[in-house]
């Protein structure tokens, strides 16, 4: 009989926790996963903050758009996982590793809630070391 309480607050609190991370449009995974800018462009936020290689600019989301094609173009993508993900009030992020031809990049993503829809307001990607 323990172990049936114990397993059913388990299960509980995986799908309380569950609920809450989906905040994060999984939209956003699929196209990173992809190195879709097209795709991604439907999560963007009127205006970006793009950091591309220690490179901040902030556009909208038009040009937040052809720069990431330029970015995916320049390194092919073979896989995206994420790292890490939370959730915040009305802001959500995720932190995970882009997978290319030319290496592997630290994503940062982070997002708003406008009207009622999480929105891109930033993505910084960094090249790491591995």
């Amino acid at each position: 009989m323990n172990k049936r309480v114990v397993i059913l607050w388990g299960c509980l609190l995986f799908w309380a926790v569950s609920l809450m991370a989906q905040d994060v449009p999984t939209g956003v995974v699929t196209a990173f996963n992809k190195g879709n800018s097209q795709e991604l462009n439907g999560y963007l936020s009127d205006k970006v903050e793009l950091i591309l290689e220690n490179r901040s600019v902030n556009v909208d989301r038009q040009a937040a758009k052809e720069k990431m094609a330029a970015f995916f173009s320049g390194n092919q993508v073979s896989g995206f996982t994420v790292n890490h993900q939370g959730k915040r009030d009305e802001s959500s992020f995720i932190i995970g590793t882009l997978t290319t031809a030319n290496g592997s990049f630290r994503v940062n993503c982070f997002f708003r809630k406008v009207a009622n829809k999480y929105v891109i307001h930033q993505i910084r990607i960094d090249k790491t070391n591995e």
